[in-house]
């Protein structure tokens, strides 16, 4: 495929390297030039613009925030102009459900194809394409780039004819990883304030009720106090966070749990965590109980 890839950031860069490994033809744009030159070896042309990169006619963005995404596709002479009628833009960013919808709104009335595809994986994940990618939109829009979801990810789960609901899906996962993060959090420093082993402790959990990566992963890093390499920064924790809630108050669902944990990450900010990874929240809790 002829693919225009735009953000080429911890999560962008080895998508993209996977992507171009796969035999996809890409042309790569991110506003830090070095790290599109990164490609470049592997085949990959630069493109000077957003723009450019979109008259592919199709095009991925892999961005931060809503705010990022607004200024390469919305803006003037951006993709949404450059795509072109028939072309498909791909967003694989964490955005919120109201973008999402007026995106899909916008490439509508352009005679283009928007498909939400978040991904759920940590840096590690999108190395060794091990994400798992949750595609919404028009089917036969999904099954044309099809071949770009099946070289990024390990598997590929349909959500619906609707992008936005993916992004619903997508947040409440990350929620969901949040709430773990604090559980674990609270229940290491209480295990640990009792004299308890925190590895000996994370095998008997993991080995047993809560046999599943998330708690194994994140466990081990809180266990043995890793926090690095970072793979997803508090900052970002704390934007999903308010997207949730955002998502939550505008369909009158209550979310109490969110809420906290939006305070936690929003405390870690405050303390100048922001670039630190989410799992070390449990610093904070650790500090909170007089440990260090």
């Amino acid at each position: 495929m002829e693919i225009g890839w735009i953000g080429l950031g911890n999560m962008g860069l080895p998508m993209a390297r996977n992507a171009i490994k796969a035999g996809h033809h890409l042309m790569v744009y991110n506003r830090t030039r070095e790290r599109a030159q990164e490609l470049k070896p592997l085949g990959a042309k630069i493109a000077n613009t957003p723009a450019e990169a979109a008259s592919a006619g199709t095009v991925v963005t892999m961005l931060s925030d809503d705010q990022a995404i607004e200024d390469v596709v919305l803006g003037p002479g951006k993709v949404l102009n450059a795509l072109g009628a028939g072309g498909v833009h791909v967003c694989m960013s964490t955005i919120s459900v109201s973008l999402a919808k007026r995106l899909a709104e916008s490439h509508g009335a352009q005679g283009q194809t928007y498909i939400s595809c978040p991904v759920f994986g940590r840096p590690e994940a999108a190395e060794s394409k091990r994400l798992l990618a949750i595609p919404a939109g028009r089917r036969d829009a999904i099954e044309r780039v099809q071949p770009l979801f099946d070289s990024i990810a390990s598997a590929t789960h349909f959500i619906g004819e609707d992008p936005a609901v993916a992004n619903v899906v997508k947040l409440s996962g990350n929620f969901l990883i949040a709430s773990v993060l604090e559980s674990l959090a609270e229940a290491f420093a209480l295990i640990r304030k009792y004299g308890v082993n925190a590895k000996e402790y994370l095998e008997l959990m993991t080995g047993s009720l809560f046999n599943a990566p998330v708690y194994k992963g994140y466990g081990a890093l809180i266990a043995e106090g890793k926090y690095e390499p970072v793979g997803f920064r508090m900052v970002l924790g704390l934007k999903d966070a308010g997207l949730v809630l955002a998502a939550a108050g505008a369909a009158a669902v209550p979310m109490p749990i969110a809420s906290l944990v939006r305070d936690r990450f929003l405390t870690g900010v405050a303390r100048g965590m922001q670039d630190a990874d989410w799992s070390s929240i449990a610093r904070l809790v650790a500090e909170n109980a007089g440990l260090k």
